[in-house]
């Protein structure tokens, strides 16, 4: 049988593929309020704001977001599961619930993508989306105390597990760990995945993807662009790439960067531009899509999409722009040691 991630590289041979956009934006827009959110779930903490439980107590509206994102033409939905961890969960007293959640969404952005794919034979495939946490490993948030972490190396592995195997479990093609802000943070997730692995006895494909917090180029604990794959690489990744931070604009210099260097997929999803005073995107799908379609001409990308303010407009805008150019061909690089601290280093052969 046709592993996931020969069905991904084979559909990523003929074309650019599509991922879809934002789901935050989307569940905003339909006005939801405190008990939307709760249900009868019977929770003591205000869940207004925590868009991952919908999956149990209201899941026609991710359906509903999933399918407006495949019939704007998107290839890849991502599970409506950023959050849905109980470092994060435990904010809303749900971290109870972190597998019913993860399990629900999952099996449900799985019904949507196979509903779509019989429709018309295109593989529609579905990634396990796994946020960072607000916790790093890296960093203390003690300026006193730089030694200080709130949490350490094997318990991020153990909460990164546990909302993995429930993404696996419910249909997810693919670990989709994003907006990575902390390389170590990065890593747990890439180790939590591999044990994952050696328990099913079988590949559970990775997708990566990190966020830049300045226009140098890095993430939160310092690395660039080149380091952070570097660190990253021996997880061989079906996708590497950037989302988040910034719009496209910002990101072009990176991208190029990241297309030259890695010798597997580049996905990136970024902000619909750059927020206003009032923390809202005003890019315009066509904007956004003009911008991604200077990559695509360029040749340096494999999956486009949109993070934080994006909507299926924007994503059908992004996917006329991209349709009929030929997808990246990944780079034939010299044989060499390559490392990385806060910088790359590559040790010639």
């Amino acid at each position: 049988m046709t592993s996931a991630r020969e069905k991904l590289l084979a559909a990523a041979a003929a074309r650019i593929l599509i991922t879809d956009g934002a789901f935050g934006t989307a569940i905003q827009a339909c006005g939801l309020n405190e008990a939307d959110y709760a249900g009868v779930l019977g929770l003591t903490k205000d869940q207004k704001g925590n868009n991952d439980i919908l999956a149990l107590t209201k899941p026609e509206v991710p359906e509903a977001i999933h399918r407006a994102y495949f019939e704007a033409g998107a290839d890849i939905a991502e599970t409506n599961t950023f959050s849905a961890n109980r470092i994060s969960q435990a904010d809303y007293g749900a971290e109870h619930l972190v597998r019913d959640i993860n399990l629900a969404s999952a099996q449900l952005a799985r019904r949507v993508a196979d509903e779509f794919e019989a429709k018309d034979g295109r593989p529609r495939f579905v990634a396990g989306a796994i946020g960072p946490t607000n916790k790093t490993l890296s960093l203390s948030p003690d300026v006193n105390d730089p030694g200080f972490r709130e949490i350490d190396w094997d318990e991020l592995v153990s909460v990164y597990h546990e909302q993995a195997a429930a993404l696996v479990e419910g249909g997810a093609d693919f670990v989709l760990v994003e907006t990575v802000f902390d390389t170590l943070n990065a890593k747990a997730g890439i180790m939590a995945v591999k044990q994952l692995e050696s328990e099913l006895g079988r590949e559970v494909p990775l997708m990566l993807s990190m966020t830049l917090t300045d226009l140098s180029g890095r993430n939160l604990s310092g690395h660039t662009v080149e380091a952070f794959w570097y660190a990253v690489r021996h997880a061989n990744p079906v996708t590497i790439g950037l989302n988040c931070s910034f719009g496209a604009a910002q990101l072009r210099p990176h991208v190029r960067t990241l297309s030259g260097i890695a010798d597997t997929l580049i996905m990136v999803y970024p902000n619909a531009g750059l927020p206003n005073e009032l923390g809202q995107y005003d890019e315009l799908p066509e904007e956004t899509a003009a911008q991604l379609r200077e990559w695509a001409e360029a040749g340096q990308v494999n999956v486009l999409g949109g993070c934080c303010g994006s909507t299926p407009a924007h994503i059908a805008a992004i996917a006329k722009a991209a349709e009929g150019l030929p997808p990246r061909a990944l780079p034939q690089l010299d044989v060499a040691t390559r490392l990385a601290g806060l910088e790359p280093f590559v040790m010639a052969a």
